[in-house]
């Protein structure tokens, strides 16, 4: 059995304090889940993409890639790529880079994605999908 952790990297604010932080301070705290997950023992992290607020995950090759530079052996998720709005070849390339930098700790997960919000953002028609 393996275990591993993943995040959205929702902003919203704290249920119980009301407080809501900065983009910078969300992906710092991030960067740190991610450290303490593979400190734990977990077997990878993972970041989904998503478009549009409160969501700050529309770039999980940056996001995995900053991980990759904190961590040495946890395995690196995408926890989707939306395929269905982002151009193959790009993707294949993001990927394949992020790869060779984390020493082959990647894991890609595809799919279309749920959220209808995405397509209007980048000029598809949802039955396009």
């Amino acid at each position: 059995m393996k275990f591993v952790l993943f995040s959205l990297a929702m902003n919203v604010p704290n249920a119980v304090t009301g407080e809501t932080f900065p983009a910078q301070e969300k992906f710092r705290n991030l960067l740190d889940q991610a450290a303490l997950a593979e400190k734990l023992g977990y077997d990878g992290f993972g970041v989904g993409e998503r478009h549009g607020a409160p969501f700050l995950s529309s770039s999980p090759p940056v996001l995995l890639t900053a991980i990759a530079a904190r961590t040495s052996t946890i395995r690196l998720l995408t926890t989707v790529t939306v395929l269905s709005v982002l151009d193959p070849v790009r993707v294949a390339e993001d990927y394949a880079t992020l790869d060779h930098l984390c020493g082959g700790r990647l894991d890609i997960i595809i799919g279309k994605g749920n959220d209808p919000r995405h397509y209007p953002l980048f000029g598809l028609p949802e039955e396009e999908q």
